[in-house]
């Protein structure tokens, strides 16, 4: 084959491109066949496997963004740009861990292209990890087949199968695996958290990103994650034999319409005492986490991108979902998101979402993490976008360099520097300081760059008190 060629503890894969190599399609565990089983190793092949295309997505209801070979169970590939190195040098590695709420997306998604980041002196790895069902069923049948004793965070266990094997192989396509960023969004930054609490990531990383994290919410309890799936059906040899349309065609009952924003969500990783050995709450306000260099932030408006979604127009409706939601605390919860009449909606529900599902964890990440790691850093992102300030996900044109202007330039610049050092601070960017314990300050990504520091902090402590009262599952 033409293109470059680099050995793997597998075989060998060719890619293409010259100055950025690109390999597509690299399979970092065997199919995932039977269902719902832990990740195995790959068989290795003889000859040089062709590495130009992207293997299968994730199977998902019909993507639109999405580049994958189809959309198949026998999804677990990874895909690695590389610039050339000078000789002898190893370049800093990051690896992106995409979002979607665990029902969504794939390491193939051109909105996350990573070209240009790649080009800017680092390794870049995208992968995918087994979505919604597939991923993420419990079961009790489930967990007596398992060795030990749990069953469904097959996705997470992707994860680090993936992460497993850049600490294998990435030195040959010129990355240095004691420099390993692991990076993602929203359920991707989620997982980052939770693998920091988990045995099973130990030392596969060392830096993180968590961007829009959603956590610090009570994860759902095996027991509980384990009566769900078993509403799917008792006989697991006639649930691995259904057809898997039939399946994702099933992920809507495990996943309501109108998300709680305090109760736990079964189709996600949960607390397995395995993977998850605690609900991660817990884990980080007791220390028991892997601290490591850390970037944390938030989008100015996290939540609008989901209030379309919500059948709620009215006051009456607001303050009833309010109160489904915060029980006892309703009032408390009211006088912190008030409306007095059906304009004031929108925005409330949606600071209501943002805070709930997005900034109050982020805010708790980077608090617990500055108290054991010195290089924790916390971002706020409010460069408009389409002529508002930015909702969830909106940052990612400019961390993948898609979007054009000085905002672009300084997120990746500071994204690059951080990967290579643990600290993003330089280039044309304003001091950015560190977390410690007690403040809360941010550098704010809009232009121009500026310090801010204690964002929606008198909401977000209400949010604290909430669960630190009513957060157990």
């Amino acid at each position: 084959m033409a293109g470059p060629v680099v050995q793997t503890d597998s075989g060998a894969v060719a890619g293409q491109g010259d100055q950025l190599r690109i390999f597509r399609g690299i399979p970092f565990a065997a199919p995932p066949l039977p269902r719902w089983r832990p990740p195995e190793p790959v068989t290795p092949w003889r000859g040089i496997r062709d590495a130009t295309a992207f293997g299968p997505d994730p199977m998902q209801a019909p993507p639109a963004t999405l580049r994958g070979s189809g959309i198949a169970e026998d999804c677990l590939t990874l895909n690695v740009w590389t610039p050339v190195p000078a000789m002898g040098d190893r370049l800093p590695v990051m690896v992106w861990i995409f979002g979607g709420s665990f029902v969504y997306g794939s390491g193939s998604d051109q909105g996350t292209d990573p070209a240009a980041l790649a080009r800017q002196g680092v390794v870049v790895v995208t992968v995918n990890y087994r979505l919604g069902l597939f991923g993420f069923l419990a079961h009790p049948g489930l967990t007596a087949e398992s060795p030990h004793g749990a069953s469904g965070n097959y996705g997470l266990l992707d994860q680090i199968a993936a992460l497993r094997w850049v600490q294998t192989n990435i030195a040959g396509f010129g990355g240095d695996p004691g420099r390993v960023t692991v990076f993602g969004v929203s359920a991707g930054a989620a997982s980052i958290a939770l693998m920091l609490t988990s045995p099973l990531a130990d030392g596969l990383f060392s830096q993180a990103i968590l961007q829009s994290p959603g956590s610090l919410r009570p994860l759902c309890p095996l027991e509980r994650a384990e009566q769900a799936g078993f509403g799917l059906g008792a006989d697991l040899e006639r649930l691995r034999a259904l057809p898997a349309a039939e399946l994702v065609a099933r992920t809507a009952s495990f996943a309501p319409g109108v998300r709680s924003l305090t109760s736990p969500r079964v189709l996600r990783p949960i607390h397995d005492g395995w993977v998850v050995p605690e609900d991660e709450r817990p884990a980080y306000r007791g220390g028991r986490f892997r601290p490591v260099p850390m970037i944390v932030g938030n989008n100015a408006e996290e939540g609008r991108f989901f209030i379309d979604a919500l059948p709620i127009r009215s006051v009456e409706q607001y303050q009833a979902f309010v109160a489904r939601n915060f029980g006892g605390a309703a009032e408390q919860a009211l006088s912190y998101y008030p409306v007095a009449d059906a304009a004031d909606v929108p925005a409330q529900l949606g600071h209501l979402f943002g805070d709930s599902q997005f900034n109050f964890g982020a805010r708790g990440i980077a608090r617990a993490n500055a108290q054991r790691q010195a290089k924790t850093f916390r971002y706020l992102f409010t460069q408009p976008v389409g002529g508002r300030l930015p909702t969830h996900t909106e940052e990612l044109p400019f961390v993948f360099g898609t979007a054009e202007g000085p905002t672009t330039a300084a997120l990746m610049g500071a994204w690059r520097r951080f990967a290579a050092s643990g600290d993003p601070n330089g280039g044309d960017l304003p001091p950015w300081p560190r977390c410690t314990a007690g403040e809360d300050p941010v550098l704010e990504f809009t232009q121009p760059l500026r310090p801010g520091t204690a964002w929606r902090g008198t909401q977000l402590d209400f949010l604290e008190r909430y669960f630190d009262s009513h957060g157990r599952p």
